[in-house]
């Protein structure tokens, strides 16, 4: 059956109250960027606390149904034929078309929910569910009635001069809608946590830009380049990526020749988040995002973490913090970042790590080592700033700007 429309429906944003206009406004842009790259003709409108996407042209189903599976903020897409009022007799008959189109077998259980949000309507909601109910049993006997866990509930919703039908419900990504939490800085690696942290944080509104740094010659240009095909996969959720590539070799050199050993890795975490703020702050970023889970390796421990804020002015949000490892992995099967994240090319934290870092450091002590770098840091971390090369990364193109 080729369906006239498709519902979108939405659940937090229903509670905004007099916010409400501006997330379903920019839901509905978000809903039309995404269907640009989507083969047909679409109309997206807000209508009486709805958002339908009206198909103007032929389409193929699972594309834009795929497509809108991409979008935060929506919470289930209902295929839905539309059809004009001409009386309660007509929509008996259409009850009927609809099901013979939809369902190839007629064998299961169903209930009748009808809502009539247009008073003029002269047959009320609860006639409707006993009318409609009985005229589908009537005329095809094989099906069976189940008003406490149908197999199919069929909706009917009179609304202004047109009413909805509809029977099937496909969950989308929930969320809210990018750009209504303002833009944060991911810091992203090549790992399996920090692109989904991205995704995780984009669901909550944040449009992302991200800062990758790379030590060459101890990581590969394949390194980087897995880095930016994960920056490319998230795009697809997150929309484009704005990906900072900064040159962090002779800062890591500086801190492993400067600096004890066991505290490489704080140290090294601290002069990211330092560049990292940097670069967000210039590109108006309002907070920084890393993939950290409390717990999973020694440069994420409570003291650990501690250290690394402690150089930021940002808020700096964690959104994995809690995450079981395995969770994680299934969020990265799911937004199909895994396959990628598991290359076998090494990023600059695992080149330098230390054979038995600090995990319970101090942060005194931490910065009385820093100090040894006095002498270059500053020079060094202006020497990294203007190493920043930024590509553009976009899931809709091959080529990146």
């Amino acid at each position: 059956m080729r369906f006239s429309s498709f519902l979108i429906k939405y659940a937090e944003i229903a509670i905004k109250g007099g916010n409400r206009k501006f997330f379903e406004t920019a839901l509905v842009q978000q809903i039309k960027n995404t269907l640009k790259h989507v083969e047909g003709s679409f109309r997206v409108v807000r209508m009486n606390g709805r958002i339908y996407v009206e198909c103007l042209s032929e389409y193929d189903y699972d594309e834009v149904t795929e497509a809108l599976k991409t979008v935060f903020g929506i919470s289930w897409i209902c295929p839905v034929q539309r059809i004009e009022d001409h009386g309660f007799e007509d929509l008996l008959e259409k009850t009927a078309e609809y099901f013979r189109a939809v369902y190839d077998r007629l064998d299961f259980t169903f209930k009748v929910e009808a809502r009539r949000a247009r008073k003029d309507f002269l047959v009320d909601s609860q006639t409707m569910n006993r009318e409609v109910g009985a005229f589908l049993l009537d005329t095809f006997p094989e099906l069976s009635v189940d008003v406490h866990h149908p197999d199919v509930l069929l909706r009917i919703e009179v609304r202004d001069e047109n009413i909805n039908i509809y029977s099937k419900e496909i969950k989308g990504q929930g969320g809210m809608p990018l750009g209504t939490a303002g833009k944060g800085m991911l810091l992203l690696s090549g790992g399996i946590d920090s692109p989904v942290a991205g995704y995780l944080m984009s669901k909550r509104g944040l449009f992302i830009d991200a800062v990758y740094f790379h030590a060459p010659p101890y990581t590969s240009e394949r390194a980087k380049q897995k880095v930016v095909d994960l920056a490319r996969i998230i795009s697809r959720y997150t929309g484009t990526v704005r990906l900072h590539v900064i040159n962090f070799t002779d800062i890591q050199m500086a801190i492993y020749e400067k600096c004890p050993h066991e505290e490489l890795t704080i140290i090294m975490r601290r002069y990211m988040m330092r560049i990292a703020e940097s670069i967000a702050k210039e590109n108006e970023c309002g907070c920084l995002i890393t993939g950290e889970s409390l717990g999973q390796v020694a440069s994420q421990t409570m003291e650990s973490l501690s250290c690394t804020n402690e150089v930021c002015t940002l808020p700096v949000f964690r959104p994995l913090i809690a995450f079981d490892k395995q969770d994680i992995i299934q969020l990265s099967w799911d937004i199909k970042t895994y396959d990628t994240s598991i290359l076998p090319y090494e990023d600059c934290c695992t080149i330098f790590v230390a054979k038995h870092p600090v995990t319970h450091p101090k942060a005194e002590k931490i910065r009385e080592s820093e100090k040894n770098m006095d002498e270059v840091a500053e020079a060094l971390v202006r020497a990294a700033l203007e190493s920043d090369e930024v590509i553009s990364c976009n899931y809709y193109q091959q080529n990146y700007l």
